[in-house]
């Protein structure tokens, strides 16, 4: 009588850990479970089950999600019929959300595999295999739910004693001891931002402000408007923990006062739109220090309501002094002024020998800067000019003018090489650090 010839079934181990911890030691968590799968597929080799040589081990990977690596290959050789039994330490090392658990027994039932837990053995090709696994799911998932909100609850009690629960700290703070502790010189700048939003009134120019400082965040990159917004209301600046909306005292000391805060959040509840025509509204004047008149004395930005509306003009010191008619060009409108000069500054981006002077300036100052450089950063500025913000382009202005003489009949403009080449320079570094 011939024996009974056993079909083999090839079995793949599968071990997960939540952490990384420990990874690192000669045994660990992940040799521990290999170890027990292991030996239990020999005591069943009278069976026919036999070891597969890859191994499927995922170490600092949740049992909450499926987006694991190893199981990722260890599903792939299911689906192509490399794996007839997958053996587990204990189910929820292959999943601990019941939901994630059903499909993948579905794709164990489509294509013939066997799921066995060496700790609470059953087998899935059952029905009371089946009925058992989704009670020891239930627990499972029950058990995890209850963790979270042990944890959720302990972090709430926390912080409502003012306690800081983790995470990175804030611009200002450093962490000593599980505890928030003043870092002085950021301290200072965090004071130093708080200051300015109150003088300025606008985030969008505190940022750029910062960024041409050269201040930034912890992390070093550049402090950005919704980085700034959110610094501001941050209630860990005047000694306070916040939870879901909720604030308590905290055990750590304030950098902001509260007059300070209150000064800020009076100008954030206000429009944002009612702000930023404010801010244009108090924005230095584009020719301020540089318009002359036929006679030489300087004109002043001044301005005027009328109906609710501001018209804003440039007076001659002269006729301040001395009065109406001392001056042939006493009194000019801003706005045409300005729009005059702005369209001569475009022609002269054009020019070529404005370029190669630029050009020679600029490369005295670094080498590397290209007549194609010059002539690409002037051409640029010309269509972005619109976009900038007034207080960008007083500063552009500044720099590239030296002088504007008004007279009955034409208008001169004395430009700045030594200003050109700086703007060149500027505008190839910011193209150089924005295609890094």
């Amino acid at each position: 009588m011939m024996a009974e010839v056993k079909r083999k079934l090839r079995c793949a181990i599968y071990t997960r850990k939540s952490t990384e911890e420990g990874l690192e030691q000669e045994f660990n968590s992940l040799h521990a479970q290999r170890e027990a799968c292991e030996a239990y597929i020999a005591s069943q080799r009278s069976e026919g089950w036999v070891l597969v040589r890859d191994a499927f081990d995922d170490g600092g990977h949740s049992g909450g999600t499926l987006d694991r690596p190893a199981l990722a290959r260890l599903m792939e050789d299911v689906e192509e019929g490399l794996v007839d039994v997958i053996v587990v330490y204990k189910i929820d090392r292959l999943s601990r959300a019941l939901a994630d658990f059903a499909k993948l027994v579905e794709v164990f039932d489509r294509n013939g595999v066997t799921f066995v837990s060496v700790t609470q053995s059953f087998n899935t090709t059952t029905s009371m295999g089946r009925l058992t696994l989704n009670i020891l799911l239930s627990f499972a998932q029950f058990e995890r739910e209850v963790t979270a909100e042990r944890i959720r609850d302990k972090i709430a009690a926390s912080k409502a004693r003012g306690m800081w629960m983790g995470g990175v700290p804030p611009l200002g703070y450093d962490v000593k001891d599980r505890k928030l502790v003043i870092n002085a010189p950021e301290a200072a700048q965090v004071r130093d931002i708080f200051q300015r939003f109150v003088e300025i009134g606008s985030g969008t120019l505190l940022a750029r402000e910062l960024k041409a400082r050269g201040i930034t965040t912890k992390q070093g990159k550049p402090i950005t408007r919704k980085f700034l917004y959110r610094m501001l209301n941050n209630r860990l600046y005047i000694g306070e923990i916040t939870h879901k909306r909720e604030s308590y005292p905290g055990r750590h000391k304030a950098i902001i006062g509260r007059k300070d805060w209150d000064r800020v959040h009076a100008i954030l509840t206000e429009s944002p739109r009612k702000r930023a025509a404010r801010t244009r509204a108090e924005t230095p004047a584009l020719l301020k220090g540089l318009l002359y008149g036929p006679d030489g004395a300087a004109f002043s930005p001044t301005h005027t309501r009328k109906g609710g509306k501001l018209y804003r003009y440039y007076v001659s010191q002269t006729v301040l002094k001395h009065g109406a008619g001392s001056c042939p060009v006493g009194r000019v409108p801003a706005g045409e002024i300005e729009a005059a000069v702005i369209d001569q500054l475009r022609a002269v981006f054009r020019q070529p020998e404005i370029v190669a002077g630029t050009w020679k300036v600029a490369r005295a100052q670094d080498a590397e800067i290209t007549e194609a450089d010059a002539r690409d950063a002037l051409t640029l500025l010309e269509p972005l000019w619109d976009e900038l913000f007034p207080a960008e382009q007083a500063r552009i202005v500044a720099l590239l003018v030296e002088r504007v003489d008004i007279g009955t009949e034409e208008l001169e403009l004395r430009l700045r090489v030594d200003g050109l080449s700086g703007l060149v320079r500027e505008m190839r570094s910011d193209g150089v650090e924005e295609a890094a």
